[in-house]
């Protein structure tokens, strides 16, 4: 393999000739062998608009010449097309607070740079990455600017799948809604609801994650690009500091504002944290949703057998026909996943010091794939088994029937020593409550069947208006 000789500050490299990278990109690949992976393609994108947004704020306020700043542009727009990708060789989990991915991206856009203004990739006096691709920036702005604006683009997917997960299960409120059963309490019996108000209760509550991540969106529009080493702007002149926040925002569509304190924002990653936050309350009720659907519907002869999911694969290797709830235990997987993520994301933003927060890359890659992981979940659980839930509507009505559960109602007639009393008569005698409250003309037979109704139990809160 041809090579090139690039040389920093720590010393010489050869190069594959035919590189984009250069000499701190191959160094950072040397020295960090952690996950393996490639920086996610979304962050990669981002790093490199915001390449384009710094060359076009640098070429209007004149402070990098419009020759270079032409090829600058157009070698990020090429990079931002799909381009290059196989170039950016950083792991995502690095040291330096992330300079490897930034001076990734310098060296792949300079040298694209270079080879349109009919240079060689390497003669970095035709367009240097540091004094041109990374003029008015350092790591400390740039890199913590692509992990919000990445976070920014990939909410909205997630956001969608949330979306139609709680319109499936608003489907199936409706779907069952004239379906009595027995409610539980500590897996024991309770009181009577309709399966359709606890499938409203699942979507109340996904609305309700939707409106946390929504809301966590704003911790991190503000960004402290243009703030450089430890936001107070050394080497960006005023018309870059001005100006970067708006064309970055022309360019993606994303609403930013440059932070008002840019110290402040270089320092501290509590926005991230928040965001981190809002997926992990997401992710434990989702858990939560899945573990009751794998309850509801065990058996299918020996447990509550309340629901059917739909089967999506053999259950073992061994025992011919069991079929196993795969999709809920999918989904609490990937919720340990963003739980133990979001515990990651605080330590990383708790590790902190003085005016920087080194541990940004761990951070970010861990944000991304929480982002990732859920909505994948989210998608395979509307997918793949909340449509297809189905109520077993005999069983429910058998189980409602065998409770004493029932028997709450009368509290307020007969007390609750005397309904307790009966509740234990009914249990050890195996005769229904409301048979035994007849024999014993606890109330007049017909007061006894409209408290003892099992629908009127349930219309106290009509949780579906």
């Amino acid at each position: 393999m041809k090579t090139r000789i690039e040389t920093d500050y720590i010393g010489s490299l050869n190069v594959p000739e035919n590189a984009y990278y250069g000499v701190q990109s191959l160094r950072a690949k040397n020295n960090f062998s952690i996950t393996g992976r490639m920086m996610d393609p979304l962050f990669i994108e981002s790093m490199v608009q915001i390449k384009k947004a710094a060359a076009i704020t640098n070429r209007d306020a004149g402070y990098v010449d419009a020759k270079k700043a032409e090829a600058i542009i157009r070698a990020c727009d090429e990079i931002i097309s799909g381009k290059l990708r196989d170039q950016f060789i950083v792991d995502p989990i690095q040291g330096g607070a992330g300079t490897s991915a930034n001076m990734n991206t310098n060296e792949v856009v300079a040298n694209r740079a270079i080879e349109l203004l009919g240079g060689k990739k390497g003669d970095y006096s035709v367009v240097h990455p540091n004094d041109d691709v990374n003029r008015c920036q350092s790591t400390n702005d740039v890199f913590p600017t692509a992990g919000k604006l990445t976070v920014l683009k990939l909410l909205p997917g997630l956001l969608n799948e949330l979306k139609r997960l709680a319109a499936a299960l608003d489907s199936k409120a409706a779907e069952f809604d004239d379906v009595l059963k027995m409610g539980r309490t500590q897996l024991q019996d309770a009181v009577p609801i309709r399966l359709g108000q606890e499938f409203s209760a699942y979507s109340s509550v996904i609305r309700r994650d939707i409106t946390r991540i929504e809301n966590s969106e704003d911790e991190i529009r503000s960004i402290n690009l243009g703030g450089t080493a430890i936001g107070t702007s050394l080497n960006a002149g005023p018309k870059y500091v001005e100006n970067i926040a708006g064309n970055l925002q022309k360019m993606t569509g994303i609403d930013f504002c440059r932070a008002d304190n840019l110290i402040d924002a270089t320092q501290n990653l509590d926005g991230f944290t928040v965001v981190s936050s809002a997926l992990k309350c997401c992710a434990v009720d989702l858990s939560k949703i899945a573990n009751d659907l794998r309850l509801l519907s065990s058996g299918p002869r020996t447990g509550i057998m309340e629901i059917a999911l739909p089967a999506m694969q053999n259950g073992s290797s061994i025992m011919p026909g069991k079929v196993n709830p795969v999709i809920p235990e999918v989904v609490s997987q990937a919720a340990f996943d963003v739980i133990g993520n979001d515990t990651t994301i605080a330590m990383a933003a708790e590790a902190g010091q003085l005016e920087l927060n080194a541990f940004e890359p761990v951070l970010f890659y861990r944000l991304i794939e929480s982002v990732e992981v859920l909505k994948g979940a989210v998608q395979t659980f509307v997918d793949h088994c909340v449509t297809g839930i189905s109520a077993n509507r005999e069983i429910c009505k058998k189980h409602l029937n065998a409770s004493v559960g029932i028997v709450t109602a009368l509290n307020p007639y007969i007390g609750y020593v005397r309904s307790a009393k009966l509740a234990k008569e009914s249990l050890q005698s195996g005769k229904p409550v409301i048979q035994l409250a007849e024999e014993q003309h606890v109330l007049s037979e017909e007061k006894l069947r409209a408290v003892l109704n099992p629908a009127a139990m349930t219309d106290g809160v009509n949780v579906r208006k």
